[in-house]
C-alpha cells in the first residue's frame, strides 16, 4: 500500500515559506520520496500503517494552505501512467528497504 500527500502552501510570507519548509522536511525525513514538486508518497506494509502515517501527516501540517493524502494499493500504483516524461530508475519502488519493527 502506498500513502500519497498532495499539497499546496503558500509561500508569499517568511512565515510561511518557514512553513513549507518545515512541512518539506518533515516529509522527508518521515520516509516520503518526492514524485511531484508538491506530490510525495511512502510505502506502508497494511492499512494500520497507513492511517497511522496520515494522522502524523496532520499532526506536523502547516497552519494554512491545502495537504491532502490519498491511499492506493501497489496494484494501482503500478498501473500509474506516464503522459509526458519517464520513470526514474533512481527511486525505490519495491518494499526491499522496508524494516518493520
Amino acid at each position: 500500500m502506498r500513502v500519497l500527500v498532495f499539497f499546496d502552501l503558500p509561500v508569499l510570507t517568511d512565515a510561511n515559506r518557514r512553513d513549507y519548509r518545515k512541512f518539506r522536511k518533515y516529509l522527508i525525513k518521515s520516509g516520503f520520496l518526492m514524485l511531484q514538486e508538491s506530490v510525495y508518497c511512502k510505502l506502508t506494509p497494511n492499512n494500520t500503517m497507513a492511517d497511522l502515517l496520515i494522522e502524523n501527516v496532520k499532526k506536523n501540517k502547516p497552519p494554512m494552505g491545502l495537504v491532502q493524502a490519498l491511499r492506493i494499493t501497489e496494484k494501482q500504483y503500478a498501473r500509474m501512467e506516464f503522459i509526458v516524461g519517464e520513470h526514474r530508475k533512481d527511486v525505490l519502488q519495491s518494499d526491499e528497504r522496508l524494516v518493520i519493527l
